[in-house]
């Protein structure tokens, strides 16, 4: 009997009978590992993944006077850069802290939504190092350039949430006043987590065409599906774009132009990924 086709000397003779259970228990010959090494494997991976952000959060804390001072406050001075890029007359913002706690749980939790952010790159190299052995040659060159370019889309929108939109909005609702006896005076938290939800708000949206990337691999999308929808593309991009910014029809412009080329440019890709699908198909059906 040829050596491939001798039963593993560590499997008990009752066992070599029952394939199923010399497959869940001994990886076979080309390396497919069992299932209870996956979930280990998950284990570790989900593991490396929080140790990457907490070293990226713990980084942060120890650069918290420079990310709060400096980052985070930056747009509520008027000498924050982006005001002259933008051409606004900047009025300056005043923060009040109203509870006793306030401070405190502001410093915390903008440390930890910074390391988040500094820690996804980590999480998506651990993911792709994860799933990587179990792609073919041309799969894990296409994935490969998804999870670069998810993490260069997310970093591009956070960006543009921050350096466009949150200057916009900020200013907006600094001047906007329903009657002179009010005044308006922001809250530490408030500012916070609205700067926060406009900066993570548009660094998920900007994965757009991430997303058109993986759904035209699946076969689920493709050009002509969304060449046909791109009218109601229009009006979806137009609510989101009221959504995040200041009812004024600038701002909302603003954030839509970006969402519609992210779109457009998800067009071509799709087109790209369905063609090289459809070859790949037809050299398998040969």
């Amino acid at each position: 009997m040829p050596e491939s086709q001798s039963p593993p000397t560590d499997v008990p003779t009752g066992a070599q009978g029952d394939g199923a259970a010399s497959e869940v228990d001994v990886p076979d010959e080309k390396g497919v590992m069992p299932f209870l090494d996956h979930l280990e494997e998950l284990r570790w991976t989900l593991i490396k993944a929080l140790g990457g952000v907490l070293t990226a959060v713990v980084a942060c804390a120890f650069f918290s006077r420079w990310i709060i001072d400096t980052l985070l406050l930056g747009p509520t001075r008027t000498s924050f850069f982006m005001y002259d890029v933008i051409g606004i007359n900047a009025t300056p913002l005043e923060l009040l802290n109203r509870t006793i706690t306030g401070q405190f749980f502001a410093d915390l939790g903008t440390i930890i939504v910074v390391g988040l952010i500094a820690g996804s790159p980590v999480v998506v190299y651990y993911i792709w190092k994860f799933i990587e052995p179990a792609l073919y040659s041309h799969e894990k060159s296409g994935l490969r350039f998804a999870s670069i370019f998810a993490t260069f889309f997310f970093m591009l929108g956070i960006g543009f949430g921050y350096l466009i939109l949150t200057p916009l909005a900020l200013q907006f609702f600094a001047n906007y006043t329903i009657s002179e006896n009010i005044l308006n005076q922001f809250d530490i938290m408030t500012y916070f987590s609205m700067v926060s939800f406009w900066a993570l708000g548009t660094g998920l949206l900007f994965e757009l065409p991430v997303v058109i990337y993986f759904l035209s691999k699946v076969g689920i999308v493709t050009p002509e599906l969304l060449r046909t929808y791109r009218k109601y593309a229009l009006i979806v991009v137009l609510t989101i774009g009221a959504f995040l910014t200041p009812p004024d029809p600038i701002s909302q412009v603003i954030v839509a132009v970006p969402l519609l080329l992210l779109y457009e440019g998800s067009v071509y890709i799709s087109a790209f990924v369905n063609r090289r699908r459809r070859k790949e198909l037809g050299m398998t059906t040969e």
